[in-house]
């Protein structure tokens, strides 16, 4: 049975993405977990399809694709009256902004995600945090300067 990914997994995946190589033992230290819970974890994400893989980034000048930029906008059944759902979010690594709105929607949050499907995954984190009534995903086209 496959479970949903937790925060401690959204920061192991984050962590293993920026160092596939990583130990164990320092990946543990870098997230507060012991080597074993995370070797169990990362054993338990390959079963599941979470993590589908490892490989190389290539380097001798050959340029990484930009990330992919999405603003998701957030509505609160509580209009913003506690801060949970911001502090859930501001944990999700690919968040590079939080801000808290007037009008109709309660938060507009910015990501940066590697791939379209981490875009849906973080997507589907803040959906199904409690408190969270609706939200709506615009991607972003192109960045004036």
């Amino acid at each position: 049975m496959k479970r949903l990914l937790d925060l401690q997994d959204e920061r192991i995946l984050a962590e293993l993405a920026a160092n596939a190589k990583i130990s164990h033992a320092e990946l543990g230290s870098k997230v507060n977990l012991s080597r074993n819970a995370v070797r169990q974890r990362i054993e338990r994400m390959e079963r599941d399809g979470a993590i589908q893989g490892y490989t190389i980034r290539i380097g001798e000048g050959r340029k990484p694709s930009p990330p992919i930029s999405a603003i998701i906008f957030v509505y609160r059944h509580d209009r913003m009256r506690g801060d949970d759902v911001v502090k859930g979010v501001k944990a999700i690594p690919e968040v590079t902004m939080c801000e808290v709105m007037s009008g109709e929607f309660d938060l507009m949050v910015r990501i940066e995600a590697a791939h379209p499907e981490r875009v849906h995954q973080v997507w589907n984190l803040i959906a199904t945090m409690p408190g969270v009534e609706n939200t709506v995903t615009t991607f972003v086209l192109s960045k004036l300067n």
